[in-house]
Protein backbone atom coordinates (compact mmCIF):
# COMPACT_ATOMS: atom_id res chain seq x y z
CA UNK A 1 0.00 0.00 0.00
CA UNK A 2 1.49 3.35 -1.03
CA UNK A 3 2.06 6.13 1.48
CA UNK A 4 -0.44 8.97 1.60
CA UNK A 5 0.70 11.99 -0.38
CA UNK A 6 1.99 14.75 1.91
CA UNK A 7 1.80 18.52 1.71
CA UNK A 8 4.93 20.59 1.32
CA UNK A 9 4.85 23.74 3.46
CA UNK A 10 7.27 26.67 3.32
CA UNK A 11 7.38 29.75 5.50
CA UNK A 12 7.77 32.77 3.21
CA UNK A 13 9.43 35.40 5.41
CA UNK A 14 8.74 39.03 4.54
CA UNK A 15 10.29 41.40 7.11
CA UNK A 16 7.16 42.53 8.98
CA UNK A 17 4.64 40.19 7.36
CA UNK A 18 2.89 40.02 4.00
CA UNK A 19 0.14 42.58 4.50
CA UNK A 20 1.51 45.87 3.21
CA UNK A 21 0.51 47.67 6.43
CA UNK A 22 1.63 44.90 8.79
CA UNK A 23 4.57 46.90 10.07
CA UNK A 24 2.14 49.50 11.45
CA UNK A 25 0.04 46.97 13.40
CA UNK A 26 0.37 46.87 17.19
CA UNK A 27 1.33 43.17 17.15
CA UNK A 28 4.10 43.45 14.57
CA UNK A 29 7.83 43.27 15.29
CA UNK A 30 8.66 46.33 13.18
CA UNK A 31 11.58 47.28 15.42
CA UNK A 32 13.35 43.94 14.83
CA UNK A 33 13.64 43.85 11.04
CA UNK A 34 17.42 44.39 11.17
CA UNK A 35 17.89 41.91 14.03
CA UNK A 36 19.13 38.55 12.78
CA UNK A 37 17.91 36.82 15.95
CA UNK A 38 14.34 37.70 14.89
CA UNK A 39 14.75 35.74 11.66
CA UNK A 40 16.63 32.95 13.38
CA UNK A 41 13.72 32.54 15.79
CA UNK A 42 11.23 32.41 12.91
CA UNK A 43 13.32 29.76 11.14
CA UNK A 44 13.59 27.74 14.34
CA UNK A 45 9.80 27.87 14.73
CA UNK A 46 9.40 26.65 11.14
CA UNK A 47 11.82 23.80 11.85
CA UNK A 48 10.11 22.89 15.13
CA UNK A 49 6.88 22.52 13.15
CA UNK A 50 8.65 20.39 10.49
CA UNK A 51 8.22 22.83 7.62
CA UNK A 52 10.01 21.96 4.41
CA UNK A 53 11.74 25.30 4.02
CA UNK A 54 11.89 28.98 4.71
CA UNK A 55 11.95 31.30 1.72
CA UNK A 56 13.49 34.76 1.54
CA UNK A 57 12.72 36.99 -1.45
CA UNK A 58 15.13 39.56 -2.83
CA UNK A 59 15.50 42.23 -5.49
CA UNK A 60 18.54 44.20 -6.69
CA UNK A 61 17.05 47.70 -6.35
CA UNK A 62 15.43 49.84 -3.68
CA UNK A 63 11.66 49.99 -4.06
CA UNK A 64 10.48 53.46 -5.01
CA UNK A 65 7.75 53.38 -2.33
CA UNK A 66 10.00 52.68 0.64
CA UNK A 67 8.63 55.84 2.30
CA UNK A 68 5.51 53.92 3.33
CA UNK A 69 6.64 50.33 3.91
CA UNK A 70 9.47 48.10 5.08
CA UNK A 71 10.87 47.49 1.63
CA UNK A 72 14.62 47.03 2.00
CA UNK A 73 16.30 43.64 2.04
CA UNK A 74 19.14 41.73 3.55
CA UNK A 75 21.42 40.07 1.01
CA UNK A 76 19.86 36.60 1.14
CA UNK A 77 22.89 34.28 1.13
CA UNK A 78 24.45 36.17 4.03
CA UNK A 79 21.10 36.05 5.79
CA UNK A 80 20.61 32.31 5.20
CA UNK A 81 24.14 31.48 6.32
CA UNK A 82 23.20 32.95 9.70
CA UNK A 83 20.00 30.88 9.66
CA UNK A 84 21.94 27.71 8.77
CA UNK A 85 24.05 28.15 11.89
CA UNK A 86 21.05 27.80 14.23
CA UNK A 87 18.99 25.17 12.36
CA UNK A 88 19.67 21.65 11.13
CA UNK A 89 16.76 20.45 8.98
CA UNK A 90 14.61 23.23 7.52
CA UNK A 91 15.37 24.08 3.88
CA UNK A 92 16.87 27.46 2.96
CA UNK A 93 15.58 29.07 -0.25
CA UNK A 94 16.81 32.43 -1.55
CA UNK A 95 16.15 34.54 -4.61
CA UNK A 96 18.96 35.46 -7.01
CA UNK A 97 18.64 37.09 -10.42
CA UNK A 98 19.95 35.63 -13.67
CA UNK A 99 19.90 39.13 -15.16
CA UNK A 100 21.92 40.93 -12.49
CA UNK A 101 24.39 38.33 -11.21
CA UNK A 102 27.26 36.46 -12.82
CA UNK A 103 26.92 32.66 -12.95
CA UNK A 104 30.31 31.87 -11.41
CA UNK A 105 29.64 34.05 -8.37
CA UNK A 106 26.13 32.70 -7.95
CA UNK A 107 27.32 29.09 -8.25
CA UNK A 108 29.95 29.68 -5.54
CA UNK A 109 27.45 31.33 -3.19
CA UNK A 110 24.83 28.59 -3.41
CA UNK A 111 27.38 25.76 -3.36
CA UNK A 112 28.83 27.28 -0.20
CA UNK A 113 25.39 27.56 1.38
CA UNK A 114 24.55 23.96 0.47
CA UNK A 115 27.79 22.72 2.06
CA UNK A 116 27.42 24.89 5.17
CA UNK A 117 23.84 23.71 5.69
CA UNK A 118 24.51 20.02 4.86
CA UNK A 119 22.27 20.03 1.81
CA UNK A 120 19.42 22.45 2.50
CA UNK A 121 19.84 25.15 -0.16
CA UNK A 122 17.31 26.13 -2.80
CA UNK A 123 17.66 28.80 -5.50
CA UNK A 124 14.61 30.85 -6.48
CA UNK A 125 15.47 31.69 -10.08
CA UNK A 126 14.21 35.09 -11.22
CA UNK A 127 14.95 37.27 -14.23
CA UNK A 128 14.01 40.46 -12.29
CA UNK A 129 11.03 42.58 -13.30
CA UNK A 130 12.23 45.80 -11.62
CA UNK A 131 13.34 48.14 -14.39
CA UNK A 132 15.36 50.47 -12.14
CA UNK A 133 17.77 47.63 -11.33
CA UNK A 134 19.50 48.19 -14.67
CA UNK A 135 21.04 51.45 -13.53
CA UNK A 136 22.61 49.71 -10.52
CA UNK A 137 24.55 47.38 -12.80
CA UNK A 138 25.84 49.65 -15.54
CA UNK A 139 23.13 48.84 -18.09
CA UNK A 140 21.45 51.64 -20.05
CA UNK A 141 18.04 50.00 -19.73
CA UNK A 142 16.28 46.92 -18.39
CA UNK A 143 16.44 44.05 -20.92
CA UNK A 144 13.09 43.07 -22.45
CA UNK A 145 11.15 40.11 -21.07
CA UNK A 146 12.07 37.63 -23.83
CA UNK A 147 15.76 38.54 -23.70
CA UNK A 148 15.85 38.07 -19.92
CA UNK A 149 14.45 34.55 -20.28
CA UNK A 150 16.86 33.77 -23.10
CA UNK A 151 19.77 34.74 -20.83
CA UNK A 152 18.20 32.79 -17.96
CA UNK A 153 18.19 29.56 -19.97
CA UNK A 154 21.86 29.99 -20.85
CA UNK A 155 22.66 31.04 -17.27
CA UNK A 156 21.02 27.93 -15.84
CA UNK A 157 22.98 25.69 -18.18
CA UNK A 158 26.21 27.34 -17.04
CA UNK A 159 25.58 27.11 -13.29
CA UNK A 160 24.36 23.53 -13.62
CA UNK A 161 27.64 22.55 -15.23
CA UNK A 162 29.61 24.56 -12.68
CA UNK A 163 27.96 22.67 -9.81
CA UNK A 164 28.63 19.43 -11.68
CA UNK A 165 32.21 20.37 -12.59
CA UNK A 166 33.46 18.32 -9.64
CA UNK A 167 32.24 14.75 -9.90
CA UNK A 168 30.91 13.33 -6.63
CA UNK A 169 34.08 11.37 -5.88
CA UNK A 170 36.55 14.02 -7.09
CA UNK A 171 37.23 15.13 -3.51
CA UNK A 172 39.64 12.53 -2.08
CA UNK A 173 40.97 14.40 0.98
CA UNK A 174 43.40 11.62 1.95
CA UNK A 175 46.29 12.81 4.16
CA UNK A 176 48.00 9.40 3.97
CA UNK A 177 48.40 9.39 0.20
CA UNK A 178 48.73 13.15 0.04
CA UNK A 179 45.98 13.40 -2.59
CA UNK A 180 43.37 16.02 -1.90
CA UNK A 181 41.46 15.89 -5.19
CA UNK A 182 41.32 13.63 -8.24
CA UNK A 183 41.89 16.22 -10.95
CA UNK A 184 40.78 13.81 -13.66
CA UNK A 185 37.28 14.22 -12.22
CA UNK A 186 37.31 18.03 -12.14
CA UNK A 187 36.15 19.60 -15.40
CA UNK A 188 36.39 23.02 -17.01
CA UNK A 189 33.09 23.87 -18.64
CA UNK A 190 34.55 26.19 -21.35
CA UNK A 191 31.22 27.86 -22.05
CA UNK A 192 31.04 30.46 -24.79
CA UNK A 193 27.50 31.57 -25.53
CA UNK A 194 25.45 34.52 -26.68
CA UNK A 195 25.29 36.14 -23.24
CA UNK A 196 27.97 34.43 -21.14
CA UNK A 197 31.58 33.24 -21.26
CA UNK A 198 32.68 31.05 -18.34
CA UNK A 199 35.67 28.72 -18.19
CA UNK A 200 35.24 26.96 -14.83
CA UNK A 201 35.57 24.66 -12.98
CA UNK A 202 34.08 25.79 -9.68
CA UNK A 203 36.54 26.23 -6.83
CA UNK A 204 34.53 24.16 -4.36
CA UNK A 205 33.41 20.53 -4.58
CA UNK A 206 29.98 19.39 -5.74
CA UNK A 207 27.20 20.41 -3.31
CA UNK A 208 25.68 17.74 -1.02
CA UNK A 209 22.41 17.83 -2.98
CA UNK A 210 24.28 17.62 -6.29
CA UNK A 211 22.72 20.98 -7.05
CA UNK A 212 20.57 23.29 -4.93
CA UNK A 213 16.86 22.76 -5.54
CA UNK A 214 15.76 24.81 -8.57
CA UNK A 215 12.81 27.02 -7.64
CA UNK A 216 11.00 29.35 -10.04
CA UNK A 217 8.29 31.95 -9.55
CA UNK A 218 7.21 33.26 -12.97
CA UNK A 219 3.77 32.43 -14.36
CA UNK A 220 3.89 34.21 -17.72
CA UNK A 221 4.04 32.04 -20.84
CA UNK A 222 7.84 32.29 -20.86
CA UNK A 223 7.89 31.63 -17.12
CA UNK A 224 5.71 28.54 -17.43
CA UNK A 225 7.83 27.05 -20.19
CA UNK A 226 11.00 27.77 -18.21
CA UNK A 227 9.51 26.23 -15.06
CA UNK A 228 8.26 23.12 -16.83
CA UNK A 229 11.71 22.54 -18.33
CA UNK A 230 13.93 23.32 -15.33
CA UNK A 231 12.13 24.01 -12.04
CA UNK A 232 11.77 21.50 -9.22
CA UNK A 233 9.54 23.72 -7.10
CA UNK A 234 7.32 26.50 -8.41
CA UNK A 235 6.04 29.43 -6.38
CA UNK A 236 2.86 30.84 -7.90
CA UNK A 237 -0.03 33.19 -7.11
CA UNK A 238 -3.70 32.33 -7.66
CA UNK A 239 -6.96 33.76 -6.39
CA UNK A 240 -9.25 30.87 -7.32
CA UNK A 241 -9.22 27.09 -7.32
CA UNK A 242 -9.97 27.04 -11.05
CA UNK A 243 -6.99 29.28 -11.88
CA UNK A 244 -4.68 27.17 -9.74
CA UNK A 245 -5.94 23.96 -11.36
CA UNK A 246 -5.35 25.33 -14.85
CA UNK A 247 -1.79 26.36 -13.97
CA UNK A 248 -1.07 23.03 -12.24
CA UNK A 249 -2.32 20.96 -15.17
CA UNK A 250 -0.46 23.09 -17.72
CA UNK A 251 2.89 22.82 -15.90
CA UNK A 252 2.58 19.06 -15.42
CA UNK A 253 1.60 18.65 -19.10
CA UNK A 254 4.55 20.72 -20.30
CA UNK A 255 6.89 18.79 -17.99
CA UNK A 256 5.87 15.54 -19.66
CA UNK A 257 6.63 17.12 -23.04
CA UNK A 258 10.19 17.76 -21.76
CA UNK A 259 10.36 14.09 -20.71
CA UNK A 260 10.29 15.02 -17.05
CA UNK A 261 8.33 13.24 -14.32
CA UNK A 262 5.54 15.54 -13.09
CA UNK A 263 6.12 14.17 -9.60
CA UNK A 264 9.55 15.84 -9.64
CA UNK A 265 7.96 19.31 -9.76
CA UNK A 266 6.26 20.68 -6.65
CA UNK A 267 3.76 23.47 -7.30
CA UNK A 268 3.37 25.70 -4.25
CA UNK A 269 0.86 28.59 -4.38
CA UNK A 270 1.01 31.33 -1.78
CA UNK A 271 -1.60 31.49 0.98
CA UNK A 272 -1.92 34.40 3.44
CA UNK A 273 -4.40 33.47 6.18
CA UNK A 274 -6.10 35.69 8.75
CA UNK A 275 -6.97 33.19 11.49
CA UNK A 276 -9.36 33.61 14.44
CA UNK A 277 -11.79 31.43 16.36
CA UNK A 278 -14.80 32.58 14.31
CA UNK A 279 -15.38 33.97 10.84
CA UNK A 280 -16.54 37.29 12.26
CA UNK A 281 -13.39 37.65 14.36
CA UNK A 282 -11.17 36.76 11.39
CA UNK A 283 -12.94 39.35 9.23
CA UNK A 284 -12.46 41.97 11.94
CA UNK A 285 -8.78 41.08 12.15
CA UNK A 286 -8.37 41.55 8.40
CA UNK A 287 -10.23 44.85 8.63
CA UNK A 288 -7.77 46.01 11.32
CA UNK A 289 -4.94 45.65 8.85
CA UNK A 290 -6.82 47.16 5.92
CA UNK A 291 -7.59 50.25 8.01
CA UNK A 292 -3.83 50.85 8.24
CA UNK A 293 -3.36 50.94 4.47
CA UNK A 294 -1.82 54.12 3.11
CA UNK A 295 -3.46 54.86 -0.27
CA UNK A 296 -0.37 56.49 -1.76
CA UNK A 297 1.60 53.28 -1.18
CA UNK A 298 -1.22 51.04 -2.42
CA UNK A 299 -1.67 53.01 -5.63
CA UNK A 300 2.07 52.90 -6.28
CA UNK A 301 1.94 49.11 -5.93
CA UNK A 302 -0.98 48.95 -8.33
CA UNK A 303 0.78 51.19 -10.85
CA UNK A 304 3.82 48.89 -10.79
CA UNK A 305 1.59 45.89 -11.50
CA UNK A 306 -0.58 47.24 -14.28
CA UNK A 307 1.05 50.51 -15.41
CA UNK A 308 -1.94 52.66 -14.52
CA UNK A 309 -1.69 55.76 -12.28
CA UNK A 310 -4.95 56.18 -10.36
CA UNK A 311 -3.75 58.75 -7.84
CA UNK A 312 -6.32 61.33 -8.94
CA UNK A 313 -9.31 59.00 -8.91
CA UNK A 314 -12.04 58.53 -6.29
CA UNK A 315 -11.02 55.46 -4.29
CA UNK A 316 -14.65 54.51 -3.79
CA UNK A 317 -15.50 54.87 -7.44
CA UNK A 318 -15.55 51.99 -9.93
CA UNK A 319 -12.24 50.75 -11.21
CA UNK A 320 -11.65 52.22 -14.72
CA UNK A 321 -11.15 48.94 -16.55
CA UNK A 322 -11.15 50.63 -19.95
CA UNK A 323 -7.88 52.41 -19.14
CA UNK A 324 -5.84 49.22 -18.78
CA UNK A 325 -3.57 48.68 -21.78
CA UNK A 326 -3.63 44.90 -22.23
CA UNK A 327 -1.51 45.17 -25.39
CA UNK A 328 1.49 46.67 -23.59
CA UNK A 329 4.70 44.75 -22.89
CA UNK A 330 3.53 44.56 -19.27
CA UNK A 331 0.55 42.49 -20.43
CA UNK A 332 2.60 39.28 -20.55
CA UNK A 333 3.42 39.50 -16.82
CA UNK A 334 1.63 37.02 -14.58
CA UNK A 335 0.76 39.55 -11.86
CA UNK A 336 -0.72 41.91 -14.49
CA UNK A 337 -3.01 39.12 -15.66
CA UNK A 338 -3.97 38.27 -12.09
CA UNK A 339 -5.05 41.86 -11.35
CA UNK A 340 -7.02 42.15 -14.59
CA UNK A 341 -8.76 38.87 -13.75
CA UNK A 342 -9.83 40.22 -10.34
CA UNK A 343 -11.19 43.37 -11.97
CA UNK A 344 -13.11 41.44 -14.63
CA UNK A 345 -14.47 38.86 -12.19
CA UNK A 346 -15.42 41.08 -9.25
CA UNK A 347 -15.78 44.60 -10.72
CA UNK A 348 -14.42 46.21 -7.55
CA UNK A 349 -14.02 49.81 -6.58
CA UNK A 350 -10.43 51.06 -6.55
CA UNK A 351 -10.37 50.83 -2.75
CA UNK A 352 -11.67 47.24 -2.80
CA UNK A 353 -9.02 46.25 -5.31
CA UNK A 354 -6.10 47.75 -3.38
CA UNK A 355 -7.39 46.06 -0.22
CA UNK A 356 -7.42 42.74 -2.06
CA UNK A 357 -3.84 43.27 -3.19
CA UNK A 358 -2.64 44.68 0.14
CA UNK A 359 -2.88 41.29 1.82
CA UNK A 360 -0.11 39.58 -0.11
CA UNK A 361 0.53 41.37 -3.43
CA UNK A 362 -1.89 39.19 -5.38
CA UNK A 363 -1.47 35.90 -3.52
CA UNK A 364 -4.47 34.10 -2.06
CA UNK A 365 -5.72 35.84 1.10
CA UNK A 366 -8.24 33.91 3.18
CA UNK A 367 -9.87 34.81 6.50
CA UNK A 368 -11.60 32.39 8.82
CA UNK A 369 -11.34 29.87 11.65
CA UNK A 370 -8.63 27.16 11.51
CA UNK A 371 -11.04 24.52 10.18
CA UNK A 372 -11.88 26.69 7.16
CA UNK A 373 -8.22 27.34 6.40
CA UNK A 374 -7.39 23.62 6.64
CA UNK A 375 -10.42 22.67 4.51
CA UNK A 376 -9.35 25.01 1.72
CA UNK A 377 -5.76 23.80 1.82
CA UNK A 378 -6.99 20.22 1.58
CA UNK A 379 -9.35 21.03 -1.29
CA UNK A 380 -6.58 22.60 -3.37
CA UNK A 381 -4.15 19.82 -2.48
CA UNK A 382 -6.53 16.96 -3.34
CA UNK A 383 -8.05 18.49 -6.47
CA UNK A 384 -5.09 19.17 -8.75
CA UNK A 385 -4.27 22.72 -7.69
CA UNK A 386 -1.25 22.41 -5.39
CA UNK A 387 1.43 20.08 -4.04
CA UNK A 388 1.75 22.30 -1.00
CA UNK A 389 1.84 25.99 -0.09
CA UNK A 390 4.04 28.95 0.62
CA UNK A 391 2.58 30.15 3.92
CA UNK A 392 2.65 33.96 3.89
CA UNK A 393 1.59 35.23 7.34
CA UNK A 394 -0.08 38.65 7.18
CA UNK A 395 2.10 39.73 10.10
CA UNK A 396 5.03 38.25 11.98
CA UNK A 397 5.58 36.51 14.24
CA UNK A 398 1.97 36.19 15.47
CA UNK A 399 0.38 35.30 12.15
CA UNK A 400 2.72 32.34 11.76
CA UNK A 401 2.19 31.22 15.35
CA UNK A 402 -1.58 31.08 14.78
CA UNK A 403 -1.07 28.92 11.69
CA UNK A 404 1.27 26.44 13.38
CA UNK A 405 -0.75 26.26 16.59
CA UNK A 406 -4.21 25.88 15.05
CA UNK A 407 -4.04 24.84 11.37
CA UNK A 408 -1.03 22.51 11.26
CA UNK A 409 -2.50 20.15 13.92
CA UNK A 410 -5.65 19.75 11.80
CA UNK A 411 -3.57 18.93 8.73
CA UNK A 412 -1.64 16.35 10.75
CA UNK A 413 -4.83 14.78 12.10
CA UNK A 414 -5.94 14.29 8.50
CA UNK A 415 -2.63 12.67 7.55
CA UNK A 416 -1.75 15.51 5.18
CA UNK A 417 1.44 16.81 6.82
CA UNK A 418 4.40 15.19 8.50
CA UNK A 419 4.80 14.92 12.27
CA UNK A 420 8.57 14.39 11.95
CA UNK A 421 11.21 14.88 9.29
CA UNK A 422 12.16 11.71 7.44
CA UNK A 423 15.05 13.25 5.49
CA UNK A 424 17.83 15.73 6.07
CA UNK A 425 18.11 17.66 2.81
CA UNK A 426 15.64 19.95 1.06
CA UNK A 427 15.49 17.49 -1.83
CA UNK A 428 14.50 14.74 0.59
CA UNK A 429 11.80 16.93 2.17
CA UNK A 430 10.28 17.59 -1.26
CA UNK A 431 10.72 14.00 -2.47
CA UNK A 432 13.07 15.07 -5.26
CA UNK A 433 15.79 12.94 -6.79
CA UNK A 434 19.45 13.87 -6.43
CA UNK A 435 20.64 14.64 -9.99
CA UNK A 436 23.59 12.89 -11.58
CA UNK A 437 26.45 15.07 -12.79
CA UNK A 438 26.25 16.00 -16.44
CA UNK A 439 29.95 15.16 -16.68
CA UNK A 440 29.44 11.71 -15.15
CA UNK A 441 26.70 11.07 -17.70
CA UNK A 442 29.01 12.03 -20.57
CA UNK A 443 31.84 9.88 -19.29
CA UNK A 444 29.55 6.86 -18.99
CA UNK A 445 28.24 7.47 -22.50
CA UNK A 446 31.76 7.34 -23.97
CA UNK A 447 33.01 4.44 -21.85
Amino acid sequence: MSEQRQLALNLFIYPGGHHEAAWRHKDSAADRILDITYYQELAQRAEANKFDAIFFADGPALADNVRYAQRFRFEPITWLAAIAAVTSRVGLIATASTTYTEPYNLARLFASLDHLSAGRAGWNIVTTSTAQAAQNFGLPEHPPHSERYERAREFLDVVTRLWDSWEDDALVNDPVSGVFADTSKIHAINHVGKHLRVRGPLNISRPPQGRPVYVQAGSSDDGRAFAARFAEAIFTAHQTLASAQEFYADIKRQARAFDRSPDQIKILPGISPFIASTQAEADRLQDEFNELIQPEYSLTQLRQMIGLDLSGFDLDGPFPRHLIDTDSARGVASRFKLVVDIVDREQPTIRQLVQRLAGARGHWVIAGPPQKIADNIQTWFENGAADGFNVMPPWLPGGFDLFTEHVVPILRQRGLFRAEYTGKTLREHYGLNRPASVFADRIQATA
